[in-house]
């Protein structure tokens, strides 16, 4: 079975679309949301749905899927966004992967607005992801729970904690991405500019490169 966990942090505006969107989905699986202190309705809101888990938790993302980590039931974690919809079939793809012997990985990435810019920088993601083998958050990374367990989760930091994550992961096992989409909502790039969040997503994955702590203030906390 797959566990299925979705952070969630002030989401009351996507929270009910998100599980009716992975209700749709065909394959074996759980869904957790874990919340890390809403202060808007979303845990209220979640709470209030059929068939899901609720797991309560410090804010922060890799403290949050850490949390649900823990109390999930399957052999295989997805971690996904709340504002990442998976196409159809995407999850019995996951689970033919993981029977051949897959151990993480991704799914190939897209935005959900057809803005030029978005494309290229989704490219960008996908190839690189390819090449590195570093899996960003919104691609919805997966890996089965040995694994996970193996390189102590996720590290629980404000920022970067898909790319430490993978970093961890590719010691151990080689990754792959696979074919079924993964499309995200484009709302921080629409909101603070496609150039402008670009750049500054690398400048925080560079201070990571060069041994420094980003701390990522004004990177995810003003859009909602």
């Amino acid at each position: 079975m797959i566990s299925v966990i979705v952070p969630l942090r002030n989401e009351a505006a996507l929270v009910r679309e998100a599980v009716e969107a992975l209700r749709a989905q065909a394959g074996d699986f759980e869904l957790l949301l874990a919340d890390g202190g809403s202060t808007d309705g979303t845990l209220e809101i979640a709470q209030a749905l059929p068939g899901v888990r609720c797991v309560r938790s410090a804010p922060g993302r890799g403290v949050q899927m850490n949390a649900a980590a823990a109390v999930a039931r399957g052999s295989v974690f997805l971690f996904l966004h709340v504002d990442t919809r998976l196409e159809p079939g995407a999850l019995l793809a996951l689970e033919r992967a993981v029977a051949a012997g897959l151990q993480a990985g991704a799914f190939t990435h897209r935005f959900d607005h057809p803005d030029w810019r978005l494309r290229l920088v989704s490219w960008g993601h996908n190839l690189s992801c390819r090449i590195g083998r570093i899996y960003y958050g919104d691609h919805g990374i997966f890996v089965t729970r040995e694994l996970f367990e193996r390189v102590g989760g996720f590290p629980e930091v404000p920022v970067l904690e898909d790319v430490m994550f993978c970093e961890r992961l590719r010691r151990h096992a080689r990754g792959r991405l696979l074919a079924p989409v993964a499309t995200t909502g484009a709302r921080r790039f629409l909101q603070l500019g496609v150039w402008r969040t670009t750049a500054r997503g690398l400048w925080i994955l560079a201070q990571h490169r060069l041994g420094r702590v980003p701390d990522g203030r004004g990177f995810r906390e003003e859009v909602r």
